[in-house]
C-alpha cells in the first residue's frame, strides 16, 4: 500500500482540490480531502479510444513507450489489420506484446476479416473466431462494424459477430461514413453504439441525436477535430478523442495530449476536456486506467 498526494482533478465532481490516494494492488482504495497544499496536479490520463498500431508500424510495446510520453495511459485497439494477414495469430500476438507496457493496451475483436468479400487477404475471421476472441479480457469490444451493408442487408453472420459481442456483455463500435436517415437508424438498432467516421457537423449531430458515441478522430491519416471539436461543449457525455491511424511521426510530436490543448485553446471548459479524452472512454468500454501525476504548471 502507498499514498500519492497532489491537486486531485476530480472530472465527475468538477472540482480540483488537495487529495491523498491510498493505492493498493494498482487501484486507488481511498481519496481523502487534505488541507496541506500541494503543487503537483493528479489527473485521468489520456485515452486513445480507437486505433490500429499496426498503421504506427511499431509493435505495441515501442507504441506505448511513445505514446506514455505524451500522458496516454491506455488505448482502445483495433488489430484488423495484422488479422488480415495472419489471422487469430496475429491478434494474439498482439494480445502478448501488450502485456508488459506502460500503456493498458485494450483491444477489440475484428469484425470485418476481410473488409469486403472482394479482397484477398491471408485470413478471415468468422463469428466463431470472434466467439473465441471474446473470452479474452484484454478484448473489451467488437472491433468497427466496416460492413454496414452487411448490417443493412440483414447479413446473418454479421450479426451472429454482434450477437457475440452482446452475449459477452461488451459494445460495437462502429464505422459509417455519410450514413443517415432510416439507414443510420437501422444501423444503430443493430446495437452499434458508436461511430469515428464523421467528416460533417451535421453527419456528427444526427448521429448523436439516435443515440451514438462520436469519436472526434485526428490522426495521421483523417484530421476531423477542427470541424467535430463544438460537440465538446454541447455533448460532453458523447464524445471521446482517437487517432485512428497514427504513423510514427504523428505520434512523436505527441497524441491525445495535442487534443486536449487545443480544446483548451479553443475555449472549451477543461472539465468537459477531460472528460472527452478520458473518462468517456474508460466508462464506456468498462475498462481500468489510471492517473497521470503532472508537476506543478508553473515549472513547465
Amino acid at each position: 500500500m502507498k499514498t500519492i498526494k497532489g491537486k486531485l482533478v476530480d472530472i465527475v465532481q468538477r472540482d480540483i482540490y488537495n487529495a491523498i490516494l491510498t493505492i493498493e494492488d494498482g487501484k486507488i482504495q481511498n481519496i481523502q480531502k487534505a488541507k496541506e497544499e500541494f503543487s503537483e496536479y493528479l489527473l485521468p490520463g489520456f485515452i486513445d479510444s480507437h486505433v490500429h498500431i499496426e498503421s504506427s508500424m511499431l509493435k505495441p510495446s515501442e507504441f506505448a513507450r511513445m505514446a506514455a510520453r505524451h500522458g496516454t495511459i491506455a488505448t482502445v485497439s483495433d488489430p484488423h489489420e495484422i488479422a488480415n494477414v495472419c489471422g487469430l495469430e496475429g491478434v494474439y500476438y498482439m494480445i502478448k506484446e501488450s502485456e508488459k507496457v506502460p500503456v493498458k493496451i485494450h483491444f477489440t475483436a475484428p469484425s470485418c476479416v476481410p473488409a469486403t468479400e472482394f479482397e484477398n487477404t491471408g485470413h478471415s475471421l468468422s463469428s466463431k473466431e470472434i466467439e473465441i476472441l471474446m473470452k479474452e479480457p484484454k478484448i473489451v469490444a467488437l472491433g468497427e462494424m466496416m460492413n454496414y451493408p452487411g448490417v443493412l442487408n440483414d447479413d446473418p453472420e454479421v450479426y451472429a459477430k454482434i450477437k457475440v459481442a452482446f452475449d459477452a456483455g461488451k459494445p460495437v463500435d462502429g464505422h459509417a461514413p455519410e450514413l443517415g436517415g432510416e439507414r443510420l437508424k437501422k444501423y444503430i438498432r443493430a446495437g452499434i453504439s458508436t461511430d469515428h467516421e464523421c467528416t460533417r457537423l451535421e453527419e456528427a449531430l444526427e448521429k448523436i441525436e439516435n443515440g451514438m458515441h462520436i469519436l472526434i478522430r485526428e490522426g495521421s491519416a483523417a484530421q476531423n477535430f477542427g470541424v467535430l471539436h463544438p460537440l465538446i461543449t454541447t455533448y460532453p457525455e458523447l464524445c471521446m478523442f482517437c487517432t485512428d491511424d497514427c504513423h510514427p511521426d504523428y505520434l512523436e510530436k505527441g497524441h491525445i495530449n495535442t487534443l486536449v490543448s487545443r480544446a483548451i485553446a479553443a475555449g472549451h471548459n477543461l472539465f468537459d476536456v477531460l472528460r472527452v479524452s478520458s473518462y468517456n472512454a474508460s466508462k464506456h468500454f468498462r475498462i481500468n486506467t489510471g492517473m497521470l501525476q503532472l508537476g506543478d504548471p508553473a515549472d513547465s
